[in-house]
Formats: C-alpha cells, sequence, structure tokens
C-alpha cells in the first residue's frame, strides 16, 4: 500500500478537509490513475451527510467522486486495455462479480455484488470502504477504467462518468433518434446533458421547466421547443403526443402531468430521485398503454459507447471549474442549485495541501 493526497470528511456534519488515505499497490490487472479531475455529484453530498442512511449509510472517514478523469501512471504486468499516459475515467463502478447474468450481459450496474467507487466494500482490505476521487491517484481494476477521448474538454468530460451515462442510458434503451418526440423534465445537472443527447439522437425535443429565465439556456443546449410546466395551457398543446420523457428533477412534483403528455406505448423514466414516494394515478398508465420507469448509470460497454459518441459530437458537460479547497462551498451552492450546471475539481489543487 501507499499513501496519497485526499479531502475526506470524519463524520456526517463534519466539512470535508484534507487528509491521507491508503491506495493498494497496483496488482496484475489494476490500473493506477493519476486524477486531474472530479466531478462533484450530488450523490456525494448524500452520503458524505448520510442522508441515505436508510438505503447506503455513510462509512467515515468517507472520500466521495465518481466523475473521474485523469492520466495512467502505471499499469499492471496483465493490463492489455490501457498504458502509461493514456487519458482514462472512472465512474461509478470499480468492481462486480462478473459472473452473474447481469454481468454477463453487460450490465454491470445491476451486479448484486457491483462494487461502488467510494462506500462500497473494499475486496482489497486496503480500506474499511473504498474512497473516491476527491484524491490525487486511484488504483481500479482494468475491466471498470474507460478510455476518454483525447478531444474533449477533460473538465467537462468528468461529469460525463455519471451524469451522462446516466441520461444517455435510458434515452438508448427505449429508442430515442429522429422521428421522436422526447421530452426533458427540469434543466439541471442531469436534464441539460439529457438535452444534449436527445437533440444529438435527432430526437424533437422539448424541455420542460419551472423557471422562464431558463429558455434561453434550454434553447442553447439544444432544445426545439421550451414549456414551462406551471402554465397549463402550455402543457395542455402536448397531451399525448410524446413517445419519451425523461425526468430529471429531484424533488416532489406531479409525475401524473407528465404521464398525460404520453402518446400512447410512450414512456418517462426516472433518473431524478424524490426523497419521498409519488404519487402515481394508475388510469393514466391503463387508458394509454404507457408505462412508468426508472433507470439508474449503464454498464461500462454501454459507458464507453457513450463516451465514443461524445467524442465524435464533442458533448461535454457545462462545468464551473473549482480548487478542492472550494468544495465545501460547492455543496452549498449545490443545495441552492447556483451552478450551471456541474462542478468540477482541478484536482492539481490538492498538490498544495
Amino acid at each position: 500500500m501507499f499513501q496519497v493526497k485526499a479531502y475526506s470528511a470524519t463524520s456526517k456534519t463534519s466539512p470535508l478537509a484534507a487528509a491521507s488515505i491508503p491506495r493498494r499497490t497496483p496488482n496484475d490487472h489494476d490500473v493506477q490513475i493519476e486524477i486531474l479531475f472530479c466531478g462533484i455529484c450530488h450523490s456525494d453530498l448524500h452520503y458524505a451527510r448520510d442522508e441515505w442512511n436508510a438505503d447506503m449509510p455513510a462509512i467515515y472517514p468517507c472520500v466521495p467522486g465518481h466523475e473521474i478523469v485523469g492520466r495512467v501512471a502505471k499499469v499492471g504486468s496483465a493490463v492489455t486495455k490501457h498504458k502509461p499516459g493514456d487519458l482514462v475515467g472512472v465512474g461509478c463502478m470499480v468492481d462486480s462479480d462478473r459472473t452473474c447474468p447481469n454481468c454477463k450481459e453487460g450490465l454491470e450496474q445491476f451486479c448484486p455484488s457491483q462494487v461502488l467507487t467510494y462506500g462500497g466494500p473494499d475486496k482489497h482490505g486496503t480500506a474499511p470502504v473504498t474512497y473516491g476521487g476527491y484524491s490525487d491517484t486511484i488504483v481500479v481494476d482494468e475491466h471498470f477504467v474507460l478510455s476518454i477521448p483525447a478531444s474533449l474538454d477533460l473538465a467537462g468530460a468528468a461529469p460525463l462518468l455519471c451524469a451522462g451515462i446516466t441520461t444517455y442510458s435510458p434515452l438508448r434503451h427505449w429508442g430515442v433518434g429522429k422521428g421522436k418526440k422526447v421530452g426533458i423534465v427540469g434543466l439541471g445537472g442531469l436534464g441539460h446533458m439529457g438535452v444534449k443527447f436527445a437533440h444529438a439522437f435527432g430526437a424533437h425535443t422539448v424541455v420542460f421547466t419551472t423557471s422562464p429565465s431558463k429558455k434561453e439556456d434550454a434553447l442553447r443546449l439544444g432544445a426545439d421547443e421550451v414549456v414551462i410546466s406551471k402554465n397549463a395551457n402550455e402543457m395542455q398543446k402536448h397531451a399525448g403526443s410524446f413517445d419519451f420523457i425523461l425526468d430529471a428533477v429531484a424533488a416532489q412534483h406531479d409525475i401524473n402531468a407528465y404521464i398525460q403528455l404520453l402518446a400512447r406505448d410512450g414512456n418517462i423514466t426516472m433518473v431524478g430521485a424524490p426523497e419521498k414516494p409519488l404519487s402515481v394515478g394508475v388510469f393514466g398508465l391503463i387508458m394509454g398503454r404507457r408505462s412508468f420507469s426508472g433507470s439508474p448509470i449503464g454498464g461500462i460497454d454501454e459507458t464507453q459507447e457513450m463516451l465514443n459518441f461524445c467524442g465524435e459530437h464533442n458533448i461535454t458537460s457545462d462545468v464551473e471549474v473549482i480548487p478542492i479547497q472550494k468544495v465545501n462551498e460547492a455543496y452549498e451552492r449545490i443545495l441552492n442549485s447556483d451552478v450551471k450546471y456541474r462542478f468540477s475539481i482541478d484536482m492539481a489543487s490538492l498538490k498544495a495541501e
């Protein structure tokens, strides 16, 4: 093992602060990565503050971060996918059992034994749990290390490893493309990526927002239309017309208003995760043979497909780059929706600690 610099939280009420954490010496199939940028996901904040205690209790010290972009520093003797100097990324997973039906189908995100990038069981025994990307180095099995197209802005590429694949995967799964009418509910960290992808896939893309001030930005990102969801007349104009709606809102809202906008056999998929259950009117689903579903991230192969697509179409997240020393301030700004649209940490700033 060896020690690296990181930012960690020692309790649910403590701010993130400089720390030293252990990393394992690379095994035969491991890749050691110098982290260049790490995106901040809302999940980081939830975990650090133990707000998911019922489902995923935090273990301290915790080092968040699962939107990692870096450069390969070392590789194990059996590594074939990557070499020193390569630009690579690591998303929300760093391991799985590789043997279950989900893994065999390339759907590692559904593996019952998946290991999350932070807060997961560390089978190598390096630490009580896995530590994430708020650090200067990470060591990951090559299967879970992704290639980053050299054409992409690295700061903007980091959030692709979570926000990007979280929106790309359901859009692909439900066949979004030319000739389809697609709605994106919410224009935040997830929603703005949904707009970019739906537009790039050739779909007629409509953004739903409660904020008239976001209309101009939605159009800039690729929306064909913008609907102010508080305006009943605007909503009614689109009744029964959508093939697919991606809902990226993590707060309480009227899901039935959007179900009524679906065409026959249309689907609405949740990627936002409201704290409390949503009330769903079943007749709205029955009468149009509509469906209501949810989706997490994608598997490793699909994530690489997404990154390649982004390289071909020059798609990255809109980011505000910050030094690691401002991470606690960034958390508070996320709570106030004060960012367009993701934070990306320049990990070179960690060298100053």
